[in-house]
């Protein structure tokens, strides 16, 4: 179970609110930032890019980006705030936040100006590792061995930047490819982990209903273990259909995911979760983890020809789901607000989930049309958010305390 409050965060310090918790910068810049790198994702996709290349050219810049660099500036804004609520030991904040933040900045910035391709690289592992050594060193002062599975999947996600980056520096568009795919579904992972602690808690809390199914933990780390399998065996086959015994395997553990988690969220389900955006929300996007997992099943065994439909199903609803919805919600709980956002939130869910849908059924004819509003759709659902949550992120918490 994740608290939203603990004594690390009582004894955070002062100064400037922005580099008070980790959450506050990053959730800012990170939805700042992949609205704009989608706009100038879709303008490259029909010809009105910018007057220059980002390192790598603009499809593996895209690539690269929006994992590396905005999905993994959610997720370490999360941790830097989650995990000194899970130790009772305060994480980065003040000066050492904000140099973690002007690293990923300026890694941002090098990549898409087509900066040499080995600074550039330096510095996107220069803000992995100093994520990497923040989260893990908190995690073992503690002694708290249910979080080592925290710690591992960082590391391995700095090895998935890794392989990415031999890619980009070789020309090599497999390997990038490998790297990415490996991150995505590490990411899947690391999501599911947080998401089978939250979501039933965020439920019930929110519904004031009985406790709902609890997650064995020999469950969960099942599913651990499995999307640590098939990241593993994506750093291989990246977007390459598996042969022979490992086609079987490979069909078998997306299928056992896929199944999985959607029969973890049916237990978690409640009719009620419609009446609060916060909370659908969190189920669709833990919906879509399923979607993918099944569908690359479906693509292993030769029932769909393409993987970036149930690829897009993951990264756009899945991963983009998951982070707009904790996004929202751990903004309001830590700036000690009631957990009711802006109207204009419940726009930003639906158009989120919209954008998936059509991302997903892009057929080849209908391309040039779905895939420009999928887009959109994503652009403007991350605006909104940062029109919305802004001044609280960039304010003192309303209730006066630390944090």
């Amino acid at each position: 179970m994740i608290p939203l409050t603990s004594p690390a965060q009582h004894r955070a310090a002062s100064g400037t609110p922005l580099w008070r918790l980790g959450f506050r910068p990053f959730f800012l810049f990170g939805a700042l930032f992949t609205a704009l790198a989608m706009l100038a994702w879709m303008a490259s996709l029909h010809g009105h890019a910018l007057p220059w290349q980002p390192v790598g050219g603009w499809l593996a810049w895209h690539r690269h980006e929006m994992v590396f660099g905005f999905v993994m500036a959610i997720v370490g804004g999360f941790l830097l705030t989650a995990v000194p609520n899970w130790t009772g030991i305060p994480s980065a904040r003040g000066r050492s936040l904000m140099m973690l933040a002007v690293v990923w900045l300026l890694a941002r910035l090098l990549w898409l100006l087509g900066a040499d391709l080995r600074i550039a690289a330096m510095a996107q592992m220069a803000f992995m590792l100093g994520l990497a050594g923040f989260i893990a060193s908190n995690i073992y002062r503690a002694r708290q061995p249910r979080n080592y599975p925290v710690v591992a999947i960082v590391g391995l996600l700095g090895a998935a930047n890794l392989l990415a980056l031999v890619g980009v520096l070789q020309g090599d568009p497999s390997l990038q490819t490998r790297g990415a795919m490996a991150a995505i579904l590490l990411l899947m992972t690391l999501t599911g982990l947080i998401a089978a602690r939250v979501i039933p808690m965020f439920t019930k809390n929110g519904l004031r209903i009985a406790p709902l199914r609890a997650v064995k933990p020999a469950y969960a780390y099942s599913l651990l273990l499995g999307g640590a399998l098939a990241g593993v065996l994506a750093a291989f086959q990246g977007t390459q259909r598996a042969d022979g015994m490992l086609a079987w395997a490979a069909t078998a553990l997306y299928l056992a995911l896929g199944i999985g988690h959607l029969w973890q969220l049916a237990g978690w389900y409640h009719r009620g979760i419609w009446r609060v955006p916060l909370l659908w929300s969190l189920h669709l996007a833990y919906a879509w983890m399923g979607a993918f997992a099944l569908g690359m099943a479906a693509w292993q065994w030769g029932w769909l020809d393409r993987p970036d439909l149930p690829l897009h199903a993951l990264t756009v609803g899945g991963l983009g789901g998951m982070t707009l919805g904790m996004m929202a919600r751990v903004s309001l709980g830590h700036t000690g607000r009631p957990l009711q956002p802006p109207r204009a939130m419940h726009t930003a869910f639906m158009l989120l989930n919209l954008g998936a849908l059509l991302r997903v059924v892009a057929i080849p004819s209908w391309w040039q049309v779905v895939v420009p509003l999928a887009g959109l759709c994503w652009a403007i659902a991350f605006l909104i958010f940062a029109a919305a949550y802004a001044k609280m992120l960039m304010q003192p918490r309303v209730d006066g305390m630390p944090g």
